[in-house]
Parts: structure tokens; C-alpha cells; sequence
């Protein structure tokens, strides 16, 4: 595929591969943190003329991404999420607000892509080990496959509890979470009164203003290329999320198995190589890339043309990459409205 660049309609960053514009200059001035939170690299930099509050934002965003994954995380027994997975099958579970309120929000965007988007795959997402190159045999994947439906979360808002109307469904909000911990991440740098800065939590990301008078360069790797960009975009004050199928993957007898996983099949989707969504937040952006990673190209953008704000970049298994309206020129916009 050949590296494009897109003079973008709106301006923002992503989480994949970031290509900076600055001058030696101004790059005196950026203060960058990296750490490793929530299984992924998180990455917080500020525009500010005082260095040591710059750590101080960034140190607080780190501390609020720990927070988050103490609660969400499914791979720590003392989070929430654990607990729901061990005890909501018996009895309504309790959880705070937050969670409560995200689990609300993953639902909704489970309802706006008919179900694409769903966080019970992981009734059967958690039987894959891409590390230990393990997957589950098909018949487990057909026991298991009545679990994966998010109408089987019962939720009472007057009491925020929850409970699975079946055994063997599990949650995981691994496709909304990092996006929900990025936008928390912009309220703090907001709260500390940074103007321009960009917080990013492995494949989300989310750009407060710009790079000091600049758009933030936003590549967007190639799929099939690890150091290579399928496309460039110029961004600021916006959100960005990419899913691909080179993230968490194994290939075994020719066949990419790999983490974003089709609730209604149980396996992992064949059609999509990479998604990236466009938008005001990243919560959003976040959920979206995961939505129409299982739905495909064609029905991806056409949901995405009924989403206000919303724009994609979307590349398919055939390599093709495929643009909603709003990223393209006006031209080819008004050829693709005219077919």
C-alpha cells in the first residue's frame, strides 16, 4: 500500500504511530511522560512554561489511569469486573456509579451497532491466550456462544447493581475502557489549566487544542507493515482510536487469530484489518473503532455517516483502504453521494 496524507476536514491525533512537526525550539518546551498502566503503553505530553507542573499534571493523569484499571481491570480479582464475572451469574452485584455509568454507555453503543459492539464477547474472548498461541476448539466456542449477548446484563439503576440472567457470561471493557481513561485524562490536564497537550493509552488518543499553533501529525500504521504508515492525518482538539488485528494475534496454518472477536460468531473477524474512528471523545472513538471493526467497511461507513462528528479510516483483508465523507476531498465526496 502506498503511504498517503489527507489534508483532514477536522484536526486530532491517535494512538498508533504519532508523527510530530516541531522545531528544535519549541520541542524545549513540551514536557513527555511514558509509562506502562492497564497492559498498554500510556503516553501524556503538555505544552507548559513550568516544567515542574507539567510532571505534576502528567503524574496525576498516570495516577488516574492506576485508578481506573483497579476497577476495571478483569485481570486483577480485587477490580469490579472480576467480581461481576464471579458473582453476577448468582445474585445482582453492586458496583459503584462509574463503572455502572460506562457499562451503560458500552450498551448503548452494543444497541447502535446491533450488537457489533458487545462486551460479553469476552464469554468466550477469554479462552484465547495470543501469548500461549492458544484458541478454543470450535465445539467450546458453540457452548459458549449463548453467553455473548449484552441483553443478558440486567442492570437496576436505582440501586446501580447488575446481574447475568444466565451462567457463563463474563464482561470485559477492554473496548472502551482506555478510550474512558483518556477523556479523564484530558478533564485533569484541563483542571491544571494546560492548554495544549495529548494523552494516549496504547491505540487511543486524545488531542487537547494543537501542537502549539501546529497540527498534530497522526500516521496511522500499515497493517502489514510494522514500521510503515498507511495514512497521515493532520489533527487537533479531537479524539482517535485505531483496532487492528496486529495488536494481540497469533497465525496458526496460515490463519491470523488474533483479539477483536465477532460476538456472533465467537471467532476473531476475518474481514477488517484496521479501523480508526474520528471524533469528539475518546470513550467514543474507542468503542466505535471496536463496532466497526466487526461490522465491515460498507456498513461501518454507513453507520458512521448517520453519526454526527463522526469520521473513519478504514482498511479491509484485501489492503483496500476505505474513508467516510467527511475525510474526503470534495470532489471524490461528490462522487461517492453520487453513487
Amino acid at each position: 500500500m502506498n503511504f498517503k496524507f489527507f489534508a483532514a476536514r477536522r484536526l486530532l491525533v491517535p494512538g498508533v504511530l504519532i508523527t510530530l512537526l516541531f522545531s528544535p525550539a519549541a520541542m524545549a518546551e513540551w514536557f513527555k511522560l511514558e509509562r506502562d498502566v492497564m497492559g498498554t503503553r500510556i503516553t501524556v505530553e503538555v505544552w507548559a512554561a513550568d516544567s515542574g507542573k507539567a510532571r505534576q499534571c502528567s503524574m496525576a493523569v498516570l495516577k488516574e489511569m492506576h485508578r481506573i484499571d483497579a476497577v476495571m481491570s478483569p485481570f486483577r480479582e480485587d477490580s469490579e469486573i472480576a467480581l461481576l464475572n464471579r458473582e453476577a451469574a448468582k445474585h445482582p452485584v453492586k458496583v459503584g456509579s462509574e463503572l455502572f455509568r460506562l457499562i451503560q454507555r458500552a450498551n448503548e453503543v452494543a444497541r447502535l451497532s446491533a450488537g457489533a459492539f458487545d462486551i460479553t464477547f469476552a464469554s468466550i474472548g477469554y479462552k484465547y491466550d495470543f501469548r500461549r498461541k492458544i484458541k478454543p476448539a470450535a465445539e467450546e466456542i458453540a457452548q459458549r456462544l449463548a453467553a455473548v449477548d449484552y441483553h443478558l446484563i440486567k442492570m437496576n439503576a436505582a440501586n446501580h447493581t447488575l446481574q447475568f440472567a444466565r451462567e457463563g457470561v463474563r464482561i470485559d471493557l477492554g473496548g472502551i475502557a482506555k478510550g474512558y481513561a483518556v477523556d479523564n485524562g484530558i478533564k485533569i490536564l484541563k483542571k491544571c489549566g494546560i492548554k495544549n497537550g495529548l494523552v494516549t493509552a496504547g491505540g487511543d488518543s486524545r488531542i487537547l487544542g494543537d501542537r502549539h499553533g501546529r497540527p498534530w501529525m497522526m500516521g496511522i500504521r500499515h497493517p502489514r507493515q510494522k514500521n510503515g504508515v498507511a495514512v497521515l492525518l493532520p489533527l487537533s482538539d479531537t479524539a482517535i482510536s485505531t483496532s487492528g488485528d496486529y495488536e494481540r494475534y497469533f497465525i496458526e496454518k496460515g490463519v491470523r487469530y488474533h483479539h477483536i472477536i465477532n460476538p456472533q460468531t465467537g471467532r476473531p473477524v476475518a474481514t477488517t484489518w484496521s479501523v480508526s474512528v474520528i471524533g469528539p471523545d475518546a470513550t467514543t472513538t474507542d468503542a466505535l473503532s471496536t463496532a466497526f471493526f466487526v461490522l465491515g467497511a460498507k456498513k461501518a461507513l454507513q453507520l458512521a455517516e448517520r453519526l454526527k462528528g463522526i469520521d473513519a479510516v478504514i482498511i479491509d483483508a484485501r489492503g483496500q483502504t476505505h474513508y467516510s465523507s467527511g475525510l474526503m476531498p470534495p470532489a471524490a465526496r461528490n462522487r461517492a453521494a453520487a453513487h
